[in-house]
């Protein structure tokens, strides 16, 4: 039975070699972008222009400050495994704006979690926080 794997910040470098690994093994994988005014997908275009990759390869919008997003998206996909790699990783960023940080990388797991626990997902989906 084949796999599906969640990813955020599928567009990070972490997160394409990821989704390049996963889809080799045979996944189907749910990738999650944040939603801004540029496109920043060029890690992940070759999955795109891959008509055999891209049919592995399902992009959804989605934000860790929005819990009823984040819900949303694991609700209707119901993945295998989630692979939380979303995060404000910029050190000089973070400290320019520590509010918006600790909301992405913290409450943002926490809300990923708080999805798991709602959907009744803790035993089917594995949660891995990098």
């Amino acid at each position: 039975m084949r796999k599906t794997a969640l990813i955020t910040g599928v567009t990070g470098q972490d997160g394409s070699y990821l989704t390049d690994f996963l889809i080799r093994k045979g996944y189907k994988i749910i990738g999650v972008k944040r939603r801004s005014s540029s496109f920043n997908t060029k890690r992940i275009d070759h999955i795109y222009n891959d008509l055999k990759q891209s049919k592995n390869f399902i992009p959804y919008y989605g934000d860790l400050t929005d819990s009823s997003n984040i819900l949303r998206i694991i609700q209707s996909t119901r993945p295998d495994e989630i692979y939380n790699l979303g995060a404000q990783s910029h050190v000089a960023v973070s400290f320019e704006t520590p509010e918006y940080t600790s909301n992405i990388n913290g409450l943002g797991t926490l809300r990923i979690l708080e999805s798991i626990k709602q959907l009744g997902l803790l035993k089917k989906c594995k949660f891995y926080q990098a």
